[in-house]
């Protein structure tokens, strides 16, 4: 990975998200998530999964592991340009995550047909997919 690779390419002030929860510069709550370019169009980042976020003890809450995804693949978006809102998220855990864990979340562009757009992402711990989502996002006019 070269030292451009390791500098995130979006901010949240730029994109509308500056009081985001997971990437927000100006949400004192945020989890401060920044985005670095990855292969092929691609985008990834890394989270500390840190026992205030479990659901079971021990375990990082689901919400949270779904927001993670979420996030992942609007940045995707953000890379690509393009700015737009969830509508269709569809989550699969396939292994339970824990906290204390460092964590990777990826997200790539699977189709484009406008106005709606087709993402796919996972977090993996590892070598090891602990969940993964597929996502349908609709355009948000920059002008709302």
């Amino acid at each position: 990975m070269s030292a451009a690779d390791k500098q995130p390419r979006t901010g949240s002030a730029g994109n509308g998200h500056a009081h985001c929860l997971m990437c927000g510069a100006r949400n004192p709550f945020s989890l401060g998530l920044h985005f670095h370019d990855g292969e092929e169009g691609s985008v990834w980042s890394r989270f500390n999964a840190m026992p205030r976020f479990q659901g079971y003890e021990g375990i990082l809450h689901g919400g949270v592991i779904s927001a993670l995804l979420d996030a992942a693949m609007t940045h995707c978006l953000f890379h690509q340009g393009v700015r737009a809102v969830t509508g269709d998220l569809r989550v699969q855990f396939l292994e339970p995550v824990q906290c204390d864990t460092v964590l990777h979340v990826r997200a790539w562009l699977l189709s484009v047909t406008p106005p709606l757009y087709r993402v796919a992402a996972i977090l993996v711990h590892g070598q090891r997919v602990m969940a993964k989502a597929e996502a349908k996002f609709m355009h948000y006019p920059v002008d709302r």
